[in-house]
């Protein structure tokens, strides 16, 4: 009974005996049955103990039911992206005493995994992990499945991308019924270049957020949808850059702009990769405007920004090599070896260390996109090596470079 667990959580705050709290009202053999939910007692028997523990109890029953409310509405919210009422309720659940004795433990750290995971918190989020792995065989079937979302969640963070759709795959959506694993699942099998699944799982999501006007995650997953379709052999450039415009004003309309800053630099890929050099640069530049100079968000289209600029040829050797530094200071001071690799191949790229640049891809730049699985990375460094050996007259080298790449892609399965 609710009324006993509450009884004992003040009890035990209070550092008070059974015996000190119960003297001249009841046995301690009846408090200790109380507590333990496994006997009836009178209201009045209640209201005492209650009062000397200075309690209400109707109060507290309130909190200790309202928990699973809170806690639903928060996952609600969590999906939905809203941040205000993501951080208002996580301040009324953690001054909610009733958290560790209620039945909602495990839904609540889990959801604390998810709300570290969001604020890129992945060893906070490792942690709870670890800690509810050990009573995992406890959890109700919607809990388990949002575990194994929350696992599949953390090995994206960590760019473990096969094992992110292995987790994800696990779920079962009928007991689960959160089309948010889908969107999780198409962002794996995008980053293992994987496009027909990508797209599929990335069309379930969006039918789904439709359904219930989750328009953050219909931008998002339309998005995702586009990058998809940009790989095509022939799409429609037009058409694709008309839907890129749409979903960038829509994000002006929600004031959405770490999703326009993802946009933008999406589209500016869009026109790197077509060639269309000198506007990739004025979006990447506008991406980069819009983020955090020491995230990975801002690393990312200032390589692209620089990548883009150098081969319009619109900004000097110097300007370029500012731009260099910049990059790499930060990536330094928050230790991310993927950018620190970039902006040292960038370095040798302007500075026309043609043999460096290739040493360099070929020893630091290849081994480290391949453990952690950067296919678009894999794929651009093979074909450069392959050119620059074969030009060289390294024709065995250049070879064995044109079966790794094959073999790369001939066993991918999804």
């Amino acid at each position: 009974m609710i009324e006993g667990k509450i009884i004992k959580f003040y009890r035990e705050k209070a550092k008070l005996t059974q015996k000190e709290l119960v003297k001249d009202i009841c046995s301690v053999t009846h408090l200790s049955k109380i507590e333990r939910g496994s006997t009836e007692y009178s209201s009045k028997t209640m209201n005492i103990v209650a009062n000397r523990l200075g309690i209400n109890m109707e109060l507290e029953i309130k909190n200790l039911n309202l928990i699973k409310k809170l806690l639903d509405r928060w996952h609600e919210m969590i999906i939905k992206e809203r941040v205000q009422e993501i951080e208002s309720i996580k301040e009324k659940l953690e001054i909610n005493p009733f958290i560790e004795i209620s039945t909602y433990t495990d839904l609540y750290k889990l959801l604390l995994a998810r709300y570290d995971l969001i604020h890129n918190q992945s060893d906070k989020a490792f942690g709870i992990i670890k800690d509810l792995q050990k009573s995992s065989i406890h959890l109700s079937q919607y809990e388990s499945n949002l575990f194994k979302h929350v696992k599949g969640i953390y090995y994206l963070a960590k760019n473990d991308f096969y094992k992110a759709i292995e987790k994800l795959n696990d779920v079962t959506y009928e007991d689960y019924n959160n089309p948010e694993y889908y969107y999780h699942l198409a962002v794996a099998y995008h980053n293992i270049n994987s496009q027909i699944m990508s797209y599929h799982y990335a069309d379930k999501a969006l039918i789904e957020f439709k359904k219930t006007n989750n328009f953050l995650k219909v931008i998002d997953t339309e998005m995702l949808m586009l990058v998809q379709l940009q790989f095509e052999h022939h799409p429609d450039f037009n058409d694709t850059v008309k839907k890129y415009e749409i979903l960038i004003e829509t994000c002006d309309i929600f004031n959405e702009n770490r999703k326009k800053s993802k946009l933008l630099h999406n589209l500016a890929f869009f026109y790197f990769i077509h060639k269309k050099y000198e506007a990739a640069s004025e979006l990447y530049k506008k991406s980069c405007e819009l983020k955090n100079r020491t995230s990975n968000e801002y690393l990312l289209s200032l390589e692209g920004y620089i990548r883009s600029t150098f081969e319009a040829g619109i900004l000097s050797r110097e300007e370029l090599l500012t731009y260099i530094n910049e990059g790499l200071t930060i990536a330094m001071e928050v230790q991310n070896k993927l950018f620190i690799i970039l902006f040292n191949l960038l370095m040798y790229l302007i500075n026309t260390q043609q043999d460096l640049y290739c040493d360099y891809l070929m020893t630091e730049g290849l081994p480290f996109f391949q453990k952690y699985g950067y296919v678009y990375l894999i794929q651009r460094s093979e074909k450069e090596l392959f050119d620059y050996y074969d030009a060289s007259g390294n024709k065995e080298l250049a070879l064995e470079i044109s079966r790794h790449f094959f073999n790369q892609n001939k066993y991918i399965k999804y």
